[in-house]
Formats: structure tokens, sequence, C-alpha cells
């Protein structure tokens, strides 16, 4: 079975089935700081995938109210999956990213933060694959949890963050002022945090920033008419600027509306890259440098 058989020459295709060329970063990796590899149809195929594309990190989320354990317990799983299949793409020498993850409770899920929850948190927290806190936060849009309930466990998850050490990964949508506030009389955690898939205009961002935020770009920065988020990204500095994907939602332009997953950060990276003028290269480098030093600290 050669790369064509295997999809993956070429690599890519738009909504259109047209074939697209990969971003070109001078063979500098990207990383993809939030993930939801546990999602995907197949993680191998998409690590291995990410793998082809030059992605060399991956955060993923695993929620305690859910099946945290499964990243957990399959993630070497999925690991071996990709080696095995680019090896049958004839394709061994292409190193798979690094796969760090990130534990806790989604703000929908937070009325459901239970003793049995926070227990099974403090298992798997202890796991050194573990590299954040999240993704914690309000999502006052859906209300799939009680606002006060919300507002209780975003708190808490950030005083779990500092105790252990790491950064918070933050989720806000439709209640930025709420989870400022928050952060402010919480104090962020002295790791770091992150504003998580970040769609506003740069004054919206600018609080989180004053509190040492790193903030975080997926698709949405790639979309014809999102000039603000693009703006946004203009203004963000260079050393707290990370991408994602936060597969399988959102996969940007020119893939808007099929499945998102982590190869396709090159395309939110790409895009950046172009509304900064900045060259490739050094974005990726930048971007790249900024991830591994909060996500993927040593903690054995």
């Amino acid at each position: 079975m050669d790369a064509a058989d295997l999809g993956f020459d070429p690599l890519f295709r738009d909504s259109k089935g047209r074939a697209v060329a990969t971003p070109d970063f001078g063979g500098n990796p990207v990383a993809d700081t939030h993930a939801h590899l546990d999602m995907l149809d197949d993680p191998a195929l998409a690590l291995a995938r990410a793998a082809i594309a030059g992605v060399g990190f991956i955060a993923t989320v695993a929620d305690v109210t859910e099946d945290a354990w499964r990243t957990y317990a399959e993630l070497d799983s999925w690991l071996a999956g990709a080696s095995e299949l680019l090896a049958q793409a004839g394709m061994a020498e292409v190193a798979l990213p690094r796969v760090r993850i990130i534990l806790g409770a989604h703000p929908h899920n937070a009325k459901d933060w239970t003793p049995e929850a926070r227990a099974e948190f403090e298992r798997l927290v202890a796991d050194p694959r573990t590299c954040a806190v999240g993704e914690m936060g309000l999502d006052f849009h859906y209300d799939h949890s009680p606002r006060d309930v919300q507002r209780a466990v975003f708190a808490e998850h950030i005083a779990l963050a500092s105790t252990h050490g790491l950064p918070a990964v933050v989720h806000l949508r439709e209640a930025h002022a709420d989870g400022a506030a928050i952060l402010a009389e919480s104090g962020p955690p002295p790791a770091g945090f992150i504003l998580h898939c970040f769609n506003l205009a740069p004054a919206d961002a600018a609080p989180f920033v004053d509190l040492g935020a790193h903030v975080s770009f997926a698709g949405p920065v790639t979309f014809k008419k999102a000039e603000e988020v693009r703006d946004a990204a203009r203004a963000a500095d260079a050393g707290r600027l990370l991408t994602e994907t936060d597969c399988p939602f959102m996969a940007p332009e020119p893939f808007r509306g099929t499945t998102c997953e982590p190869a396709l950060v090159t395309f939110t990276a790409a895009r950046i890259a172009e509304a900064r003028a900045e060259q490739p290269t050094q974005f990726a480098r930048a971007s790249y440098a900024a991830a591994i030093a909060l996500l993927d600290r040593d903690r054995s």
C-alpha cells in the first residue's frame, strides 16, 4: 500500500475535492495546542497525517466528566497505529508529533463536576503526559450547565491548575466579562493560561492579555469575513500567540464545512503569518517555541 492508497498523496483536498498544497514552513514544525483526538473517527490516521503535514506537537483534551481515561489508555496505541501507517506508506522516517493531554471538565459539563470526577482528575493529573488543566471556563451561549455552577467550577479549576503547577486552558463563549473577572479575582495560575480558540476583536482580548494570557487562534481566523479576528492575531505578542484546531470542529479555509483534524493547523498558521506580514518560517518558529515552553514542560 502506497501513500496515494492511504490518502497521503495528495494529503489535502478542499471542500470541493480539489488538491491543495501543504503550507511550507521551511521544515519548521507547527503546534496544535488544542485538539480532541478522542472525537475523531481514526486518531491514528489523524496523527499520521499530522506528521506528514509537519505538526510537531499536539495537546489533546480529556474530560473527566466523560471518558478522560480513554485518552490516557489509548494514546500509545494511536501513536503506534500512526507509525504503522507511515511505514506502510514508505514514510517511516517521518517523525510523529509529541502528544500531551489537557485534563479537566468543559463548562458544558460543570453540573457533572462531582466528587467522583474530582477524584478521577486527581488520579489522572499525576500522569506525566498531563500538560494543562482544562478546558475550563464559561459557556453562556448554550448554558448546558447553570451559570452559577459554571462560575464555581471555573474558579475551582483555576485553583487546581495553580496547585498542580500547570497552565489553564480557558473556554469562553458569550461570557468574556465574567471570565476576566473570575481570572482576576482568583489570580491566573503561575504557570500561565491560554485563551483558547479566540475569535473576537483585539479589545476583547485585552483584559486577558493584561493578565498574562497566551492567545490561541483556530480555524475562524481564516474565515473570509473574520477580519477582526485577524486584527487580534496581528495585535498579539509573538511570544504569546498560539495555533490550534479545536478539531473536529471549525476547519479552516479552504476546508470549512469538513471535519477538522490536527494537520489543518498548518493552514491556520499560514493565514496568521500572512495577516501579520511575517515569513512563514519566522512565524512557525515563534509560535512553536511558545507552545512548547508552555505545554511541553518536563513533569517526570
